[in-house]
């Protein structure tokens, strides 16, 4: 069986803009790359797994999400196939969902699908709803002071059985030891 690491997009891989829409507003988190070339080379695999509630809202479409999502592989600079498979969950807060965070059912499709062992699997975010996904899924929850929350604030959100680190090569780190 395989591990994985399941990644929030906003605030943890790229800098957090309110819906963003525009491919030139990508802006990548420092030791980003340096932490998913570290998490692959120790047999992680990756997977993308967004919620971009502007799609539903109406303030932007699938397909500018798609092109942000190109432009952040771009800038990683570790390959178009960096993700295994990525979820990106459209509606906006109180619409019909199936995948929207916090809901788990791609963490557990995917951990079906690919034969992942849900010991080795971590869900890397940072919001409240990025953990709990990842906690419903029976998986390491790994909040990141690089979003939402600084430490001081996380230490008033985060669940208990979650881990707070201060951006995603201190996961990576935790998750390699």
């Amino acid at each position: 069986m395989s591990r994985a690491l399941f990644l929030d997009r906003d605030g943890t891989l790229i800098v957090d803009k309110d819906y963003l829409a525009d491919p030139a507003g990508v802006e990548l988190i420092p030791g980003v790359a340096e932490a998913l070339r570290t998490a692959r080379d120790h047999g992680f695999r990756l997977f993308l797994f967004t919620n971009q509630s502007g799609i539903g809202r109406g303030y932007h479409t699938l397909a500018d999400a798609e092109a942000c999502n190109r432009r952040m592989l771009d800038l990683i600079g570790l390959g178009d196939a960096l993700f295994t498979d990525t979820c990106i969950a459209p509606e906006a807060p109180g619409q019909p969902s199936l995948y929207r965070k916090p809901s788990p059912r791609f963490i557990l499709g995917s951990i079906a699908r690919h034969h992942l062992d849900p010991a080795q699997c971590w869900m890397v975010g940072d919001r409240e709803s990025d953990l709990e996904a990842g906690l419903a899924a029976g998986i390491h929850a790994a909040a990141v002071c690089t979003g939402k929350y600084d430490a001081a604030a996380w230490r008033q959100h985060l669940p208990a059985s979650a881990h707070l680190h201060h951006d995603l090569a201190a996961v990576v780190a935790a998750a390699t030891a």
